[in-house]
């Protein structure tokens, strides 16, 4: 069982110097400015732009009250403990509570990375159905039910006695991970693993789908001979009506669709689907598997541990590596914003014209659409 004593914690505390603690300080409180301030104006912008209000972008707002979560409640604490010599001085239960807060915001990000991935395979590879089901109630559902799953996982350590505590090498109350016989701790590691997992498949798919569309031979239209809106040849069937009304006739009215009411309300008008917006999806779904590769990256030296101190008995983890891999888990906090505005287009203008008030630079819509 790979426990560290508390003489091996003692002669771990005394060799840390003054510089290692500033570092850990400076490092952390720059962590919960950006993961705070960041994931903050992400989601005033998502509330605030009405343009943004639809399915993938409520779950990013999800996932920015997450990192807010984690951010401005569990990393002060784990500041002070930094601060205070890696002690904890706040009593049991407030240890529990923030490792609950810990483990649920790791848990929730997961089952949501994995929602989404599977929301981003359905907007590419079956548009129809994702724009007629994914509506803000759908959305709004499986916001729900991410965050009931991820509290089932995260509340029973709660009840454990010893499960939740505070770790002196890691300066914060988490999951303490002893051998496999002793607690449940690699059932958690596993399931974890296993979604991480999942997304990664379902992100798979969803590029295999798109490079086997790519080999598809195009649809070649055969066009028809008008004059005066009376069309001859292949494809002349309400090709002037489609002409008209997508916006590329000139003229009068065509006969087919005189008599026909006209609708006036551009609001209650469909987008004409055409290739920009599936390049808009496309870039949407590769923004939320930056997030996920992120997630992996930063997650995964942290898991790497967890697993060591599970299954190895005789070598505890290296004091340097288990530093460094609690403090990119805490850097994951912070990172989405940066990767929503390098990586995302409509949102770095939608930015710059919400929250900047840059007018000018907001590009036109399309004006082609169908009845």
């Amino acid at each position: 069982m790979a426990n560290y004593s508390h003489a091996a914690d003692h002669s771990i505390l005394q060799n840390v110097s003054p510089l290692a603690t500033f570092l850990k300080l400076t490092s952390l409180g720059f962590i919960i400015g950006v993961g705070v301030v960041g994931n903050l104006l992400i989601s005033i912008l998502l509330i605030k732009d009405k343009s943004l209000h639809r399915a993938p972008y409520y779950f990013l707002l999800d996932l920015c009250a997450s990192d807010i979560l984690r951010s401005a409640i569990c990393f002060p604490f784990v500041f002070t403990s930094v601060k205070n010599g890696s002690t904890w001085t706040y009593g049991t239960l407030t240890c529990k509570v923030i490792a609950f807060l810990g483990v649920l915001s790791c848990f929730h990000t997961a089952f949501m990375l994995f929602c989404i991935s599977v929301t981003r395979y359905l907007a590419i590879a079956h548009h129809r159905f994702y724009t007629k089901r994914l509506t803000f109630w759908t959305c709004l559902a499986v916001i729900c039910m991410v965050w009931t799953l991820s509290v089932a996982m995260a509340f029973p350590p709660v009840l454990d006695v010893g499960t939740y505590s505070f770790i002196r090498e890691e300066d914060q109350c988490t999951f303490q991970h002893r051998s496999f016989r002793a607690n449940d701790s690699l059932g958690f590691m596993l399931l974890l693993a296993l979604i991480l997992l999942a997304t990664q498949l379902v992100y798979l798919k969803l590029i295999f789908f798109v490079h086997d569309r790519r080999k598809m031979k195009p649809v070649q239209f055969v066009p028809a001979v008008s004059q005066n809106w009376t069309f001859h040849g292949p494809g002349a069937s309400g090709q002037a009506a489609a002409n008209w009304l997508a916006g590329f006739g000139r003229g009068p009215t065509p006969p087919t669709l005189l008599g026909i009411r006209q609708n006036t309300n551009t609001a209650g008008r469909r987008r004409l689907l055409v290739l920009d917006e599936f390049k808009t999806e496309k870039r949407i779904s590769r923004m939320f598997y930056i997030m996920t590769f992120f997630f992996l990256t930063l997650w995964g030296p942290y898991l790497v541990a967890c697993y060591w101190r599970v299954f190895a008995r005789g070598p505890v983890v290296p004091g340097g590596y288990l530093t460094a891999a609690v403090w990119m888990s805490f850097a994951q906090a912070g990172v989405n914003p940066f990767i929503c505005i390098f990586s995302n287009r409509e949102l770095r203008r939608c930015f710059s014209t919400t929250l900047l008030y840059c007018r000018k630079s907001r590009l036109p819509r399309e004006p082609y659409c169908v009845i």
